[in-house]
């Protein structure tokens, strides 16, 4: 199984980016797709969720700006608004059966936003 983030970029302080992450093999359609972040110097952070009913979950500092959602059987989207400084990092998905449980990892996408 593989797993593999993609869209991130060079942005500007209040821009937007849309990050995908696709599978290889299987469908996405039934299981849950986790975003987390890895800024230097700290550690992993949890972004979001959107779990195996397609009930979604957000870290609290990024609601209303994140958003998580699924494009069709293979690929789920986190679209990113009003971005900020503090959101740069590496940005990861996880694949499981249901959220916080996690099986399967990708590789990251690079985001930074500049100020």
């Amino acid at each position: 199984v593989q797993l593999q983030a993609s869209g991130g970029g060079l942005v500007h302080a209040g821009g937007s980016l849309r990050l995908s992450c696709a599978a290889s093999i299987f469908t996405l359609n039934d299981k849950a797709i986790g975003w987390f972040r890895r800024a230097p110097g700290k550690e992993r952070e949890a972004v979001s969720c959107i779990n195996f009913d397609n009930t979604t979950y957000y870290a609290d500092s990024l609601k209303g700006r994140f958003t998580v959602s699924r494009d069709n059987a293979n690929t789920v989207i986190l679209q990113m608004n009003g971005l900020k400084p503090e959101d740069s990092g590496l940005y990861i998905c996880a694949g499981g059966l249901k959220c916080a449980e996690w099986d399967w990892w990708g590789r990251g996408t690079q985001v930074t936003v500049s100020s």
